[in-house]
């Protein structure tokens, strides 16, 4: 059966690519028995898709069964879909099937399946990977044979880095997966929903349909629709209901719609993005002038311990090496530092300041460190080895100094 067809068969309203996709995929696995994982948000239809894979298999004849995960508590989960034994709890007058024990040879679509207590995920695993289980309250394992289509909006691996949800079920029920698109990724099929929705509901209340204006086609097609299809399905039924007038315009229209829930515009989201992305530079740039200032302090205090000892042989054997050590750590932080380029931003004439009083302690230690070279060049008759490991630097650090400072 082509996608066209499954659409009309159904009750499927829209053309976007990933819908197409979603259907075609559901039309292709539902011969097999693979378990199929649906994903999507609350709203966008996934309750449609198990049907189809249900009816275009070869267990159409036999029992499809719809169960809400989400809706059964957790302390008779496991009665519901596995049954029980008279008497085995508070309430058991008599044994009764689960949904898995009346779906034998059919199809038991788990809606919501993430929110199965973890005890029941390791019995719903058993019966993926076995086709067994055991009634609560009983010792006697039961055969089925179930064909198992799942549906969740949650994030599973989310769920599983939570401990929320097995990873050996995610992978069982996740054979083949089946992703809905979100409504506001089907721009195109927006409209068209609505005058489906506004043609049954004027049948329904014997009204005439209600139509919208271009401006509120527009608004109707920018907007965010979080509540996807069954958010459009409330509002029309309200707008159908409510309004006299039957044509309806862009003012009228934002009426119905949550004005918690911003609508679908770039423009704006962007602006705002770019706001808080200066005030999180404003923040790092005051890090990295003040990390700078820390540095060049340091330095001086090393460079003046240097400068206090003509000849480092002289200090303690362990001391020098330690000053050593400090002034290279200080001097690669620094240089480090010194690449990152700064960008003013919204207070020009701070920045400007802070600019300055860099610039000014990083000239005080440029003298200093000239100073300090031209000192261990001339003591080592200028062997740049021997220099570097009087200063504590490298080699290569030294020569790139020298260039840089223009010493001969």
């Amino acid at each position: 059966m082509e996608v066209q067809s499954i659409k009309q068969r159904f009750g499927i309203i829209g053309n976007a690519p990933a819908l197409n996709r979603a259907i075609d995929i559901a039309r292709q696995v539902a011969p097999t028995d693979i378990s199929v994982l649906i994903t999507g948000e609350s709203g966008v239809g996934k309750e449609v898709f198990p049907k189809i894979i249900h009816q275009l298999s070869s267990r159409k004849h036999g029992t499809y069964t719809a169960v809400n995960c989400g809706a059964i508590p957790e302390g008779t989960i496991d009665s519901e879909l596995f049954g029980h034994e008279k008497g085995s709890f508070t309430g058991a007058h008599e044994a009764r099937k689960g949904y898995f024990e009346v779906s034998n040879g059919g199809t038991i679509f788990l809606d919501e399946v993430a929110e199965l207590p973890m005890s029941t995920q390791v019995r719903l695993l058993r019966v993926l990977e076995s086709g067994e289980f055991i009634k609560v309250g009983s010792s006697k394992v039961i055969k089925t044979d179930v064909r198992v289509v799942a549906a969740t909006n949650v994030n599973i691996p989310e769920a599983i880095a939570e401990g929320k949800f097995r990873q050996d079920l995610y992978y069982r029920l996740n054979q083949v997966p089946i992703q809905i698109p979100a409504l506001r990724e089907r721009k195109d099929d927006i409209y068209l929903l609505f005058r489906k929705f506004a043609a049954d509901f004027a049948e329904k209340y014997r009204m005439p349909v209600v139509q919208l204006e271009q401006d509120a086609v527009q608004l109707l097609n920018r907007y965010g629709w979080q509540g996807n299809v069954r958010q459009l399905k409330n509002m029309t039924e309200q707008l159908s209901i409510i309004e006299q007038n039957r044509s309806v315009d862009a003012l009228t229209l934002q009426k119905y719609l949550p004005a918690g829930i911003s609508t679908d515009l770039p423009v704006l989201y962007k602006k705002e993005e770019e706001k808080n992305d200066f005030s999180e530079r404003d923040i790092l740039y005051k890090v990295l002038f003040d990390m700078k200032k820390d540095i060049n302090d340091l330095k001086k205090v090393v460079v003046d311990i240097l400068q206090s000892n003509e000849d480092i042989g002289e200090l303690q054997n362990n001391n020098a090496t330690l000053i050593k050590q400090l002034y290279q750590e200080v001097d690669e932080n620094s240089d480090a530092l010194s690449k990152i380029e700064i960008q003013q931003v919204d207070e020009p004439e701070q920045e400007s300041f802070q600019h300055h009083e860099v610039f000014e302690e990083s000239l005080s230690l440029q003298d200093k460190e000239i100073d300090m070279i031209k000192k261990a060049l001339e003591k080592h008759n200028g062997r740049r080895k021997n220099a570097a490991e009087e200063l504590g630097i490298s080699e290569r650090t030294l020569y790139r100094k020298i260039k840089e400072y223009k010493i001969k």
